[in-house]
């Protein structure tokens, strides 16, 4: 495996990933459950996904380019998934400040 400037950046990104998933597993403890608890373990299982894909990045040349292009068309999909219940997550948070 040589170290190129994609495998550094690839790395750097694994790291961050793995600080997020500490950030978001020790933020989901003030959880006790709830529609915010609800989401926020669904939050939590889409970052441990995508940290295991971080992480592989590496390995990821070694595979033919139709799985690759259908691991990242998965990644696509979490991201989008990840993204709406941020979204919803964020709306039942400012709804329930603002009642």
């Amino acid at each position: 495996m040589e170290l190129s400037p994609a495998l550094i950046i690839g790395l750097v990104a694994a790291a961050v990933m793995i600080f997020c998933l500490y950030q978001v597993i020790t933020i989901g403890k003030l959880f006790n459950g709830g529609v915010v608890g609800k989401q926020w373990r669904y939050l939590i299982w889409l970052v441990v996904l995508f940290t295991f894909g971080y992480i592989a990045l590496p390995f990821f040349g070694e595979l033919p380019p139709e799985t690759m292009h259908l691991v990242v068309s998965f990644v696509f999909l979490f991201g989008a998934v990840y993204v709406l219940i941020t979204i919803k997550l964020i709306k039942k948070i400012v709804d329930d400040l603002s009642a």
